[in-house]
């Protein structure tokens, strides 16, 4: 054998990859598939429909059912609890259990809960204790139940980057260059007696002519909009109330800035990976758009993303 397994633990499978370790009280049944230099510590249960890829780390006490897919560099701490039945009853089996993906590089904190049918995206972190019941985005920090983005994690093996933040009640008095042509530009605001306005001027200094607006509004604070690149569209983003949190990626570097008043915008350029999160309650962000709305100049797997930016 190229793996090893305790005399202690019961591996039931043939299809471990070299390297592998199984130790002491850990059962891992016939059907499933691990991959190589992986480290399966006590007391870990491994279903038959469970795939895991290769240099998982997969702490004590966990068990990983039907329908879990593991990438490969993945960190499960212990006691971390996965689901996939959203409404289990004994001696009730559905006809398909639902389907959790941990993408490649993702860790999942001790005693995180995982609901059925979550994707934990690529290089994604769950904090300890956190109950995830929706998607987590590729590098985003999650944490709390229901577990809420609290930041982003840099590229593995990427320099350390300081996050790009505006202070409030500071100013800007030029475009502020952030990766890939993406920038903090100033907006013009006028203030009185009579309130305030703010104006984007469309001359030769801004970097397209729209064509498109939208606003965003009302969207919880667990939530995240965004998460996609476009191919050829262009966007300016000025959060006209409230402050959301806007990153930018491109594939190697992430940078992020908080937007919290008029008189700032960002400028996001086509084949940028954009985000936004932390919503105030208040928040409404505007949006000027290049092209009008097309599907298919969307890019919103993140994986088919770094491939496109790898060519």
């Amino acid at each position: 054998m190229t793996h090893f397994a305790h005399p202690q633990a019961l591996c039931e499978t043939a299809n471990v990859g070299a390297g592998t370790r199984i130790w002491a009280f850990a059962h891992v049944l016939p059907g499933a598939v691990i991959g190589a230099d992986c480290n399966i510590c006590d007391h870990v249960f491994i279903e038959n429909d469970v795939t895991v890829g290769d240099r998982a780390t997969i702490k004590c006490g966990v068990q990983l059912w039907d329908g879990l897919s593991v990438g490969n560099d993945v960190f499960i701490g212990p006691n971390a609890t996965f689901t996939n039945d959203k409404r289990p009853r004994s001696k009730q089996y559905p006809q398909s259990y639902a389907k959790t993906r941990l993408d490649d590089g993702a860790s999942i904190g001790a005693g995180a809960v995982i609901l059925p049918g979550v994707r934990i995206g690529r290089d994604a972190m769950v904090g300890a204790g956190a109950v995830v019941t929706r998607d987590v985005p590729a590098h985003a920090i999650v944490v709390g139940n229901p577990a809420r983005i609290t930041g982003y994690a840099r590229p593995q093996d990427a320099p350390e980057q300081t996050p790009v933040e505006v202070v409030q009640g500071g100013s800007i008095s030029g475009s502020e260059v952030l990766i890939s042509g993406s920038k903090v530009m100033p907006v013009r605001v006028a203030s009185d007696l009579r309130g305030s306005l703010a104006a984007v001027e469309f001359d030769e200094g801004f970097p397209f002519s729209p064509t498109r607006f939208f606003a965003v509004f009302g969207v919880p604070s667990s939530d995240v909009r965004g998460a996609h690149a476009h191919r050829v569209c262009e966007q300016f983003l000025v959060c006209l109330q409230g402050a959301v949190t806007c990153l930018v990626d491109n594939g190697t570097e992430r940078r992020q800035i908080r937007l919290d008043r008029p008189d700032i915008g960002l400028y996001v350029p086509p084949m940028v990976w954009g985000t936004q999160f932390q919503y105030s309650a208040d928040a409404v962000l505007g949006v000027f758009a290049s092209h009008p709305y097309d599907d298919g100049d969307y890019i919103r797997e993140y994986e088919d993303y770094l491939a496109l930016v790898s060519r």
